[in-house]
């Protein structure tokens, strides 16, 4: 079964006096429990790719298919809804909120559910052991800033595994952190995969990139080959 397809997918961005073509015709299938490392340089196409995928951003043209249902034909408030419940977010820079402890940073995606419903004693149990879970049971009530780069991302982590999602969308997990706690980051994602999590992930390190099961190589807003390519 596929968590995702794309069409002929185009992305464009009107600035006026000239238009940005960021995607140009990207047709790819993304089976469940698929493990994608995209890949490119500054300007290829690969965060487009990861917005459009993560229905953080809509495409000019073509059709994307996530979960079963076609993105184009959704609402924003269904789109809003698919994203809340189906998918998690890891992001290169953490997007923690600084005056939030870690267990109040793990919450953060409860308080965007259909009817805003209060956090439960359940939704605190959760939090607790998503944060036992990446290693930071004995840091419950710190803040970022008392936090390493590497335990912030486990923060992240967590956060996008509150909800359950089905779907990992990570933006170059590793692009702030020292060889060791990539490693550590790596561990974790793997261990989301092969419990049959589908991860997504933008990287520009093929040693981190060939830790997916797959790979492809943006250019130009297109895919231009797949696989670890070495200059």
């Amino acid at each position: 079964m596929l968590t995702a397809r794309l069409i002929n997918l185009h992305k464009h961005y009107d600035l006026g006096s000239f238009v940005v073509k960021a995607l140009n015709g990207v047709s790819l299938d993304i089976p469940e429990g698929d493990f994608l490392a995209i890949m490119g340089s500054s300007g290829s196409g690969k965060s487009t790719l990861l917005n459009l995928l993560g229905g953080l951003d809509r495409p000019t043209s073509g059709q994307y298919i996530l979960c079963g249902q076609d993105v184009a034909q959704m609402t924003d408030d269904e789109l809003s809804a698919i994203r809340n419940s189906r998918i998690g977010f890891i992001f290169q820079s953490f997007n923690l909120i600084p005056q939030y402890t870690v267990v109040e940073n793990i919450q953060v995606p409860f308080h965007y559910r259909p009817g805003y419903p209060p956090i439960s004693p359940l939704d605190e149990a959760r939090s607790i052991e998503l944060a036992e879970q990446v290693g930071l049971g004995d840091r419950l009530d710190h803040r970022p800033f008392q936090l390493s780069g590497g335990q912030q991302q486990r923060v992240a982590i967590a956060r996008a595994l509150v909800n359950d999602p089905a779907i990992i969308m990570a933006d170059e997990p590793t692009g702030n952190l020292d060889s060791q706690t990539s490693i550590e980051i790596m561990r974790i994602l793997k261990k989301l995969n092969a419990e049959g999590r589908t991860i997504i992930m933008v990287t520009h390190e093929d040693e981190i990139a060939e830790q997916a099961k797959r790979q492809i190589h943006m250019k130009d807003g297109l895919i231009a080959g797949e696989g670890i390519f070495r200059g």
